[in-house]
């Protein structure tokens, strides 16, 4: 009797420990847990110490209220070109509501992965592949706006959806790495190009801006140059004013730039001018009136004179006739001929020439 009163003890014992222990009930933080009583929501456990009643309430599993990271598998979607690319999301969510959350919805998880794959198609379709790729940021705010509105009534709220990666086909793969290889040949051809072309644009600068100094050069010589001969025959002429040359000397200087005439090499022949007489008679007057003399020797001079004249009108007659057979001097030499012969025959006719009464 003793011994099944000790066993009874005991077991009332440890059911009232039992009893103790399932009241209470010890939540972590950022942790939450629904308590059903009788089968019936009853209210949700907040982080820290908990009392309930044993065997009429039930607490169901905790749920994390942190922020979770869901990566979903790539999912093929078609493009509105009709390319199947495989898009691979990242899913940021928190709950809100652990009630909706167990209550709501059987698995959220699985739901909002479906939902995910859903949206994305959705927004993916109205794209081409060029779009797709570029506009990522656009498909990430579409896919928050869809899902945070749906998810709303399931007790969660969704804080960020991010596209992973998107992988289009191997052959659009392989094209589109061409494309951008042609790109970047293109770029760089243009480069090329612009890079030539400044370099022909500065080289013509320089020859531009090198021709105007050499110009401006050789035009400043040509200036010096010909104030410098300006100046010296001014400084010449001014000489001859201020010396008040004698006429028979300019004659004389006349004469001896004749034979200069000549001396051209693509000169065949050479005409004397009409001025030539004029500077024979200044010649002759300056030998003649240079030095008295006697009457036999005046006599002889002009003798002499007389026949040198005439031989030498002669001789400038036949070569005045030998030039006038050539037909490019023809009317110049025969006027040149005889104006020497009409200069030699008036020089021989001068008074100067004359015989003069002896001297005593």
């Amino acid at each position: 009797m003793e011994v099944a009163l000790l066993v009874v003890l005991i077991f009332v014992v440890l059911f009232a420990m039992t009893t103790v222990l399932r009241s209470v009930r010890i939540v972590p933080q950022a942790r939450a847990g629904n308590v059903e009583r009788l089968g019936r929501y009853h209210r949700t456990l907040e982080p820290g110490l908990n009392f309930v009643i044993p065997y009429v309430d039930r607490v169901r599993p905790l749920i994390d209220l942190r922020e979770q990271v869901v990566s979903f598998k790539p999912q093929p979607v078609i493009t509105e070109d009709n390319l199947v690319v495989d898009i691979d999301t990242v899913l940021y969510f928190q709950v809100t509501d652990p009630r909706a959350a167990s209550y709501e919805i059987a698995n959220f998880i699985q739901g909002v992965e479906q939902l995910t794959v859903t949206t994305l198609r959705n927004v993916v379709g109205g794209m081409d592949l060029e779009m797709t790729l570029t506009s990522r940021d656009i498909i990430n705010s579409q896919l928050r706006g869809v899902l945070d509105e749906a998810t709303g009534k399931w007790g969660i709220r969704v804080n960020r959806v991010e596209i992973k990666a998107i992988d289009p086909p191997r052959t659009i793969k392989e094209a589109m790495e061409k494309q951008m290889r042609a790109e970047r040949d293109k770029r760089a051809a243009i480069l090329t190009a612009e890079g030539f072309r400044q370099s022909q644009i500065l080289t013509a600068e320089g020859e531009k801006q090198s021709a105007i100094l050499r110009a401006e050069g050789e035009r400043t010589a040509q200036i010096l140059k010909a104030e410098g001969q300006s100046q010296a025959i001014d400084e010449v002429f001014q000489a001859v004013h201020r010396n008040d040359p004698d006429p028979k000397l300019l004659a004389y200087q006349y004469l001896q730039m004749l034979p200069q005439l000549a001396q051209g090499p693509g000169n065949t022949f050479w005409v004397i001018p009409s001025e030539v007489t004029s500077a024979l008679q200044g010649v002759s007057k300056a030998f003649t009136e240079a030095l008295p003399q006697s009457a036999a020797t005046r006599e002889r001079q002009t003798s002499l004179a007389g026949s040198e004249a005439v031989a030498e009108a002669e001789r400038a007659a036949a070569e005045a006739k030998a030039e006038a057979d050539e037909p490019l001097g023809l009317p110049r030499s025969i006027e040149s001929g005889n104006a020497v012969t009409e200069a030699l025959k008036e020089f021989t006719t001068q008074p100067e020439h004359a015989e003069r009464p002896r001297e005593s």
